[in-house]
Formats: C-alpha cells, sequence, structure tokens
C-alpha cells in the first residue's frame, strides 16, 4: 500500500482551523462577485443617464421647432410671450393675439416619453401620437357646449375577388355626423360646417364650453410638418372661434 505524506503542520489543524481556512478563501473571492456586480450597476445608471439626456435634448428640440411652426402660422400676429416644460415631454407656452381673436390663448404640447425608456416603450405599443393642444377665450363665449371628436375609419378587401384594380368601383361618401344630442339647434351649425371644411388639418378633438378656456383644439403634431398646411392652421382656428359666436354676433 502507498504511503500518503502530509506536512506536520497541516496534521495538527483541527476542525476549527479549517473552517477559519474556507471562510477566509470565500472572504477573498466575494470582493471580486460584489465589485463585478458595483460595475454592471454603474454601467446600467450611466447608459440610462445618457439615454435620459440624450432624448430630452431631442424633445425639447422638437418642442422648440412646433413652436416656430406655430408662429410661423401666424404671420407676425401672434407671438410666444411665456414657455415652459413641464416634465421631459410636456411644453406650454403663452401666446398673445390680437384682443379680438382670442383672449389668454396658450398651447400644449404633448410629446412621446422618449427619456424614460419604459413610458416610451407602453406608448409606443399604445400607438400614441404627439399632440397640440390649442385653448383660448373667445370674445364672445358660447352659449352651448360642443366636444367634437375625430374618428376615421378604412377597409380593405379579403383578398379572395377575383375583380382587378381596373374594376374596382370606388364611391367616396360625404362624412357622417354621429351626436349625442337629442335636438340639434342652429348654432351648431356653422361649428360643424367649420370643422368639415378642415378635415385636412386632422383635427383629433375640438371642444366648445360657456366657461374658460371657450375652445379647445387638438391636433396630431406631424400634421403641422408641412409648411402649408402650418400656414392654414392659425386660419381654421378663427373660423372655428367664428362660428361659435355667429350666433351672438
Amino acid at each position: 500500500m502507498p504511503r500518503h505524506f502530509f506536512p506536520k503542520n497541516f496534521a495538527r489543524l483541527g476542525p476549527c482551523s479549517l473552517s477559519v481556512i474556507g471562510r477566509t478563501i470565500a472572504g477573498k473571492r466575494s470582493p471580486s462577485v460584489g465589485r463585478l456586480l458595483l460595475i454592471d450597476a454603474l454601467g446600467a445608471a450611466v447608459s440610462l443617464g445618457i439615454w435620459y439626456f440624450a432624448f430630452a435634448r431631442y424633445n425639447r428640440r422638437k418642442g422648440a421647432a412646433a413652436l416656430r411652426w406655430v408662429q410661423i402660422a401666424c404671420r407676425g400676429r401672434g407671438k410666444v410671450v411665456e414657455s415652459r416644460w413641464s416634465g421631459s415631454s410636456r411644453l406650454q407656452a403663452r401666446f398673445q393675439f390680437p384682443s379680438r381673436w382670442f383672449e389668454n390663448a396658450h398651447l400644449t404640447l404633448n410629446l412621446l416619453p422618449r427619456p424614460l425608456p419604459v413610458q416610451w416603450l407602453v406608448s409606443h405599443c399604445r400607438k400614441q401620437k404627439e399632440t397640440l393642444t390649442f385653448e383660448a377665450d373667445l370674445d364672445c363665449p358660447p352659449a352651448f357646449r360642443l366636444e367634437v371628436l375625430n374618428h376615421r375609419w378604412c377597409g380593405h378587401s379579403n383578398g379572395k375577388s377575383s375583380h382587378r384594380d381596373g374594376q374596382w368601383e370606388i364611391s367616396r361618401p360625404g362624412p357622417v355626423v354621429l351626436t349625442t344630442r337629442a335636438k340639434w339647434t342652429q348654432e351648431l351649425t356653422p361649428v360643424v360646417n367649420a370643422l368639415m371644411t378642415s378635415r385636412e388639418h386632422n383635427f383629433l378633438k375640438v371642444r366648445f364650453r360657456p366657461d374658460s378656456p371657450n375652445f379647445s383644439a387638438t391636433v396630431d403634431l406631424e400634421s403641422l410638418a408641412d409648411p402649408e398646411a402650418a400656414s392654414g392652421f392659425l386660419t381654421v382656428l378663427r373660423e372655428l372661434a367664428a362660428g361659435a359666436s355667429a350666433k351672438q354676433l
């Protein structure tokens, strides 16, 4: 039988000494793992910080560009007198117009929450749009309450039809108004007519009410990127306001 030789000092070590050696070895390893976790945490924090500041700057640049679009649409008859950011994705600005146009006018830009990755992902999945909301008081407040929501539907074939493209019969029906009001008053007609002529501006919501703000309109922000659409934006707002005040005038 082969003999195994052990150092004399090792043979004298008891169970307590062996446990101390095990803790010493584990103690030497644990700082390395903790150091790696700390490095990963710092790297993630730095990455999130860079993401936040980069996209917060992007939102601020986009908000400033949108204000310039509206400023161009005013054609020198309206100007921004104050603007401030509420968070990283909402910009509020106060405009000054001639008194016969609008009073206490202000804009609210709701941008996508790009600086916050989780919220941005949720808004992207929900197909949330960036919007511009214009609110103001009218010289003659409307005597009615009206809220108009713009919805559009589209359809397509199921692909089973044997008709070719040249054999399709296409019809373009007029707009359909679905209302919850039991009685249609004459004072609503100018407002609805103005809305029908402003379909190219993609108004998502328009609201009139006697209390302040008397008038508000929400539009898709991307629709104002077109210079022609932006130039006619203020004109459409004035037509809507004039339609609401037509009965009082």
